[in-house]
């Protein structure tokens, strides 16, 4: 049976697709799964991420797999990768046009990042838009959440308005999922925090959706 495959997409820059990406493949990995990621964006963090993980812990690189392609070679790669692994992972650039649509299309779900902002919410629209012509679910994530804001209570119930279902699980606004990154590791590797369980919530929640809870 062929990998499942998350593309990750955002059209607003700076909504936390790779955090989300990297985070997400690390949350599988710790489920015993392969995981295979795919940098779409040419501006590379995903890329730059995963080689400063290599270099830095070689060992914790186990089950993963690295590439990066273009739009148009998006779905010879997702092939050959989701032959191999069980999960493929694409973080793409921050558009929502025809160079989108690729991924798109061979997504099996579509996860969209969704800061708690009324100007991140209205540029969900596009993907979300793109996402149903190409007939691909769709589950949008609160990024950067700030418990109790009334911002926040207000972005949560525009979204569920747009027509795309939205996770129980959210990622809050903390500095370690930066700091993570930047050492090549994930907020939930190393000691028990807040966002371990979040990671642990979302990863369960998106397993669910593609059949392997």
């Amino acid at each position: 049976m062929a990998g499942r495959v998350i593309t990750v997409a955002q059209q607003k820059g700076g909504s936390g697709k790779t955090t989300l990406a990297a985070h997400l493949a690390i949350g599988f990995r710790a489920r015993g799964l392969t995981v295979a990621l795919v940098d779409l964006d040419p501006q590379g963090s995903l890329g730059r991420w995963f080689m400063t993980r290599v270099e830095a812990t070689p060992e914790a690189c186990e089950g993963l797999d690295f590439a990066t392609s273009s739009a148009w070679g998006i779905s010879y790669e997702c092939r050959k990768l989701s032959a191999a692994n069980d999960i493929v992972i694409i973080d793409t650039p921050p558009k929502a046009d025809s160079d989108l649509r690729p991924a798109l299309r061979v997504a099996d779900l579509v996860v969209v990042p969704v800061s708690v902002s009324h100007v991140d919410l209205w540029a969900t629209e596009g993907v979300l838009d793109l996402a149903n012509r190409e007939g691909r679910d769709t589950l949008l994530v609160m990024n950067r959440t700030r418990s109790g804001t009334r911002l926040g209570a207000e972005v949560t119930e525009a979204a569920t308005k747009l027509g795309a279902e939205v996770a129980q699980a959210s990622l809050a606004h903390r500095v370690g999922y930066a700091e993570a990154l930047g050492k090549g590791l994930c907020a939930q590797e190393g000691a028990r925090t807040p966002a371990r369980d979040e990671v642990a919530a979302l990863v369960s929640e998106v397993a669910e959706r593609l059949g392997l809870g």
